[in-house]
């Protein structure tokens, strides 16, 4: 499916210098958490003085500030999309949540301008956290889709008792 993106957006993806700031939002999901864990690539407006904190508002909600990479999700053929989010300088509880999760979390990825936060440019969803790894310096989560071609073709098992006809 085609999204559509803003001239300013792709501006911004495509010129050598320019003023505007794509901005990655992740929002991260799974069973043990109590609450999404809302994520920023970029320092847009401080967030609190005390302790100080930097984020991005986006939507009603704030995200956090965190050192980011990553790769937008590629679309190859024959295998579903996947991109890698890096984390970097992080907290000593970072690499403890990712050793306790046992099933992969849900992940949505935004990106946004910083100049408007509350348009999305482009949206990945229904991605999931397949792997995750860690050292001293960095946490990577792997995110991809679940592969189309697993899913049952067509939706329905052909039973006796959901078509009779062909029985």
């Amino acid at each position: 499916m085609a999204q559509t993106v803003s001239i300013s957006a792709r501006a911004a993806l495509q010129d050598g210098q320019t003023d505007e700031v794509m901005v990655m939002l992740v929002i991260i999901t799974h069973a043990s958490l109590p609450a999404p864990v809302y994520l920023s690539s970029d320092p847009t407006v401080r967030i609190s003085a005390d302790p100080l904190a930097y984020g991005t508002r986006h939507q009603g909600e704030v995200y956090d500030f965190v050192l980011m990479g990553a790769v937008l999700p590629d679309d190859q053929d024959k295998s579903p999309p996947k991109t890698t989010l890096v984390f970097e300088n992080v907290a000593s509880g970072m690499a403890k949540a990712i050793r306790s999760i046992l099933s992969p979390a849900d992940v949505e990825l935004r990106l946004v301008l910083a100049s408007s936060p509350d348009v999305i440019e482009a949206r990945y969803t229904r991605l999931r956290a397949v792997r995750g790894s860690y050292d001293a310096s960095q946490v990577s989560l792997d995110i991809s889709r679940e592969p189309w071609t697993s899913e049952p073709m067509p939706a329905g098992r052909m039973t006796a008792d959901r078509f009779p006809g062909l029985h």
